[in-house]
C-alpha cells in the first residue's frame, strides 16, 4: 500500500462559502430534500427569518412578508435595515453583524454572524437589498461570489431587508418545500412574538394568546384542566396534561425552536416535580407527575449557547449578565407562580392530583413487567438478535447526527438487503417477526409483555421519553402490498398510541420503494408509480424489460443502494393541526368495522366516479 504523501502541499485553507459548501452539515444540519422538517432548505429559511424577528424583538417591523413561489423564497422584513455600507460584509464575511453589540441586539436568536453567510454560499441566486432613510442598496450573489454590486439608489420603499434567494440543486438535489413544515415553522414563530404578523403567500399568521395558542392548536381539545398560562420577565409557560403516552415539550430560547431540549428543559423538568412535590407535601414519583404533560416552555437569554449552528440544543448554564443559572431561574419561576397557581385554583389541583395517583397506580401495576421486560431485552442480545446497529446516533456529537436512521422491516430477506446496502455510519436496521399487534384501546403494560415492542422501544431508547432517542429517523420499510401496508399500519398505531410526540415532532417516516424496474441495454429507470412506468417506456422506446417488484426481499442489495442512499425517498407520517388521535385511532384500528367497511367503499366509489369523469 502507498502511503499518501503529507507535505506543505497537502495543506490547504479553503475561505468561508469553500467551507460551508465542503462541510454544509457544520452550518445548516443535514441537506436533505424537504421530507424531514429539519432538513436544510427550511434551515435556510430560518437564518434569513430570525434577523427579521430578532428586528421585531427590537421593536421594529410588526409583519414579514414570506413568498415561495416553487424554489425561489422571499422574504421581506419592515424593520432597520441593513446599514447599507456594509450590505455586502453582512452577507459575505464571516463573523461579520450586529449582534456582537449586546445594546443593538440584547436577546438575539443568531449571535455568531455566520447564518445569512451559510444561505448565500448554498444558493445557486441570492440577492439582499437595504432599504434605510430613503435609499437601497443592492447586491446579488451565486454560490457566494458576487455577481453584482448595485450602486446606491433613492427608493420610497418603506424601511427593512428583502432577502431572495434559490437553494442550490448541486448542493440539494431535487428538493421540496412542504407547506405543513413551513407553516409550522410561521406558526411558531408568531406564538413566541404577540403583536407579528407574518405573510406567507399571502396568508396572514397572527397570535393572540402566545403559548397559549400553541397547546390550543395541538392539544387538540384532549386537555385534562384548562391551559395553565403563566409569564415573567424572559419567561413564558403554559401547561396542561393530556390522556396521552409520553410527555411533550415545545421549548424555545428567544425564538428559537429547541427541538432537542438542553440546560432550559431539564432545568423545567426538576423544577416541575420539586413545586409540585412541595404543593402537595407528597414524595411522588417524577414519571407520574409529568406523563401525559403537555408544556411549551420559552425563555430569553443573552448571548445563548447552542450546541450546533442550528440552534436545536441549548448548552448555556447561565442567564447573562447577572450570572444566575438557567436552573435557578426557573426553578425560582416555578416556585412562585405555580405553586400560586395551584393555590388560586383548587378544581385545578384536584385535577392534578387525581391524574397523578392514576399515573402511579398503573405504574406500580406493571413495575414488575417492567423489570422482566428490561432484563429480557438485555438478554435477548438485542444488537444481534433484531438490531443492526449503525455507529452515529442522534445525541452523537457529529455533524451527521441527523442523518441518524433506523429502518424497521419485516422478515429477514428484506432486512438482509438493506442490512448489506445500508450506511453502517448512520443507518440501522431493525427486524420484526411477523405482524405486531394491533395495541389500540390497550394500555402500556403490553408493550413490556409483548417482546417484539419490547425490543423496539429499547432500540430506540425512547421507554422514558425522546431525551436519549437514538435516531432522529424512524423510518418503516414494508412492502407494497396489503400485508405490508397492514403492518405499517400496525406499526403507525403503536406509536401514536404510546409515543404521540415522536410523530409529533417528525421522526416518524414510510420508506418509498419502487414497484417496478424499466430497463433495456443501455439505461436502467426505477418507476414509484403506475404513471412513472408509462413516462418511462415511452422514454426507453419500444419493447423495454419490466419487472414488478412484489416486495423488498426481491430487489437485491446493489440496487436497494439507489433507493436508501442520498437518492432516498421518504414519506412523512404527520400530525398537522386539527387532526384528533384521539378519533383518528378508533375509525382506522378500533372495532367498528362496518362504519369502516362503509367508508372504504363508499370512497372507492367516489375515486372510480372521478376516474371515469377524467
Amino acid at each position: 500500500m502507498t502511503a499518501a504523501i503529507y507535505s506543505e502541499d497537502t495543506i490547504r485553507t479553503l475561505d468561508w462559502k469553500e467551507h460551508i459548501r465542503k462541510r454544509p452539515g457544520m452550518y445548516i444540519g443535514k441537506l436533505g430534500d424537504g421530507s424531514s422538517q429539519d432538513d436544510g432548505i427550511y434551515v435556510l429559511i430560518k437564518e434569513v427569518l430570525d434577523n427579521s424577528i430578532d428586528e421585531f424583538m427590537m421593536g421594529f417591523g410588526k409583519k414579514i412578508d414570506i413568498t415561495i413561489n416553487e424554489n425561489i423564497v422571499q422574504i421581506r422584513d419592515y424593520g432597520r435595515g441593513i446599514p447599507l455600507g456594509k450590505v455586502i460584509d453582512v452577507a459575505s464575511k464571516m463573523n461579520t453583524g450586529a449582534k456582537y453589540d449586546s445594546r443593538v441586539f440584547k436577546k438575539s436568536v443568531g449571535l455568531n454572524g455566520v447564518g445569512i453567510k451559510a444561505v448565500n454560499a448554498l444558493s445557486s441566486y441570492f440577492e439582499i437589498r437595504s432599504y434605510r432613510e430613503g435609499k437601497v442598496k443592492a447586491v446579488s450573489f451565486s454560490e457566494g461570489n458576487i455577481q453584482q454590486e448595485l450602486p446606491e439608489e433613492p427608493t420610497d420603499m418603506k424601511n427593512g431587508t428583502l432577502v431572495s434567494f434559490v437553494p442550490d440543486q448541486k448542493m440539494f438535489g431535487h428538493f421540496r418545500y412542504m407547506a405543513d413544515y413551513l407553516e409550522a415553522m410561521i406558526r411558531n414563530y408568531v406564538y413566541l412574538n404577540s403583536g407579528l404578523t407574518i405573510y406567507l403567500n399571502g396568508t396572514p399568521y397572527f397570535s393572540k394568546d402566545g403559548l397559549v395558542d400553541l397547546l390550543r392548536d395541538n392539544v387538540n381539545g384532549d386537555a385534562l384542566y384548562p391551559i395553565i398560562h403563566l409569564k415573567d420577565e424572559d419567561i413564558e409557560l403554559a401547561l396542561t396534561h393530556g390522556s396521552q403516552y409520553g410527555e411533550i415539550y415545545y421549548t424555545f430560547v428567544n425564538g428559537q425552536h429547541t427541538t432537542q431540549g438542553g440546560t432550559h428543559l431539564a432545568a423545567f423538568k426538576e423544577a416541575l416535580v420539586k413545586t409540585v412535590r412541595d404543593f402537595y407535601k407528597k414524595d411522588f414519583d417524577p414519571a407520574d407527575i409529568r406523563i401525559s404533560i403537555v408544556t411549551a416552555l420559552s425563555i430569553k437569554v443573552e448571548e445563548p449557547v447552542f450546541e450546533s449552528q442550528t440552534k436545536t440544543k441549548l448548552g448555556s448554564k447561565d442567564m447573562a449578565p447577572d450570572g444566575i443559572s438557567v436552573r435557578n431561574f426557573i426553578t425560582d419561576f416555578l416556585k412562585k407562580h405555580l405553586d400560586n397557581y395551584l393555590h388560586k385554583h383548587p378544581e385545578i389541583a384536584d385535577i392534578l392530583l387525581k391524574k397523578i395517583v392514576e399515573s402511579e397506580k398503573e405504574r406500580k401495576a406493571i413495575s414488575g413487567i417492567q423489570k422482566l421486560a428490561r432484563e429480557r431485552a438485555k438478554k435477548s442480545n438485542l444488537h444481534n438478535r433484531k438490531l443492526r446497529d449503525c455507529k452515529i446516533h442522534l445525541n452523537d456529537n457529529d455533524e451527521r447526527h441527523l442523518d441518524s436512521t433506523i429502518f424497521i422491516t419485516e422478515g429477514d430477506s428484506a432486512s438482509g438487503s438493506i442490512t448489506t446496502s445500508r450506511d453502517v455510519g448512520t443507518q440501522a436496521v431493525f427486524s420484526l417477526k411477523g405482524k405486531p399487534l394491533n395495541v389500540y384501546g390497550l394500555t402500556k403494560k403490553i408493550v413490556y409483555e409483548n417482546e417484539e415492542f419490547n425490543l423496539l422501544q429499547a432500540a430506540l431508547a425512547i421507554e422514558d421519553g425522546l431525551e436519549n432517542l437514538r435516531y432522529n429517523n424512524i423510518v418503516i420499510a414494508t412492502d407494497a402490498d396489503v400485508d405490508g401496508m397492514h403492518i405499517r399500519l400496525l406499526l403507525m398505531t403503536f406509536f401514536l398510541q404510546f409515543f404521540p410526540d415522536l410523530v409529533r415532532q417528525g421522526h416518524l417516516y414510510i420508506l418509498q420503494t419502487p414497484l417496478f424496474r424499466v430497463r433495456n441495454k443501455k439505461s436502467t429507470l426505477y418507476c414509484y408509480s403506475d404513471d412513472e412506468k408509462t413516462n418511462a417506456i415511452k422514454k426507453l422506446g419500444p419493447n423495454p424489460e419490466i419487472t414488478r417488484f412484489k416486495g423488498l426481499g426481491e430487489i437485491s442489495p446493489e440496487e436497494f443502494r439507489h433507493f436508501i442512499g442520498k437518492d432516498i425517498r421518504l414519506e412523512p407520517v404527520r400530525v398537522k393541526k386539527g387532526d384528533h388521535i384521539q378519533d383518528i385511532l378508533p375509525f382506522y384500528m378500533g372495532k367498528n368495522t362496518q362504519e369502516r367497511q362503509d367508508f372504504i367503499i363508499e370512497n372507492l366509489r367516489v375515486e372510480a366516479d372521478v376516474v371515469e369523469a377524467l
